[in-house]
């Protein structure tokens, strides 16, 4: 291990990076690999490092609760709409307006832009704007399988395939007194 490497993922952008990583669903091995690490390395820094572990136990969190609601939407089923646009031209006023504001907007994120840049960006700016034109309403039905993965999670004790049924009281056994020779000898085998 190189001295100190552990030093950059203390650093507020090094715990981004990881909460990022972990955010999108990265494996702690793909988490070791992009840090530059050992899977066997990371698991001491984790042990070692509460800052490390935290966030990457934080960004797994929120990345677990977006697919829980997801598995709950479509269990339950939701509607959504379906929107088409066409491309309709600007009049003139609302074509500089628009570049106006998109240029100032540039201008303010790109200060470093030279006179050259500036026109192309206006020469490339589009001289149409997208127009809503018709709008369904869709739906999608609940699902059953989301339906039974989620009880069967959420509710394993009445949910699952295998329920656990306990039998009380005495069990009457006609057979009980007899020796094993006599039970071979009732089954045709003695």
């Amino acid at each position: 291990m190189a001295k100190g490497k552990y030093e950059y993922w203390l650093t507020l952008e090094g715990l981004l990076k990881l909460e990022g990583w972990a955010r999108d669903g990265l494996t702690d091995e793909q988490i070791a690999k992009n840090m530059g690490i050992s899977r066997s390395t990371l698991n001491e820094w984790l042990k070692k490092y509460p800052d490390i572990s935290d966030t990457l136990k934080r960004g797994k969190e929120i990345v677990d609760i977006q697919v829980e609601n997801a598995l709950l939407k479509r269990a339950l089923g939701y509607r959504y709409n379906e929107d088409k646009y066409i491309s309709v031209p600007m009049d003139d006023v609302e074509y500089s307006q628009k570049l106006h504001e998109y240029m100032n907007k540039y201008k303010f994120e790109h200060p470093e832009a030279t006179a050259d840049e500036l026109m192309l960006v206006q020469m490339n700016f589009p001289k149409t704007k997208q127009q809503l034109v018709e709008r369904k309403v869709k739906e999608v039905v609940p699902d059953t399988t989301a339906q039974i993965f989620w009880l069967k999670n959420r509710m394993p004790e009445k949910w699952r395939d295998k329920q656990d049924v306990q039998v009380k009281g005495d069990i009457n056994n006609p057979f009980e007194s007899l020796t094993t020779e006599q039970l071979l000898k009732l089954a045709g085998d003695g």
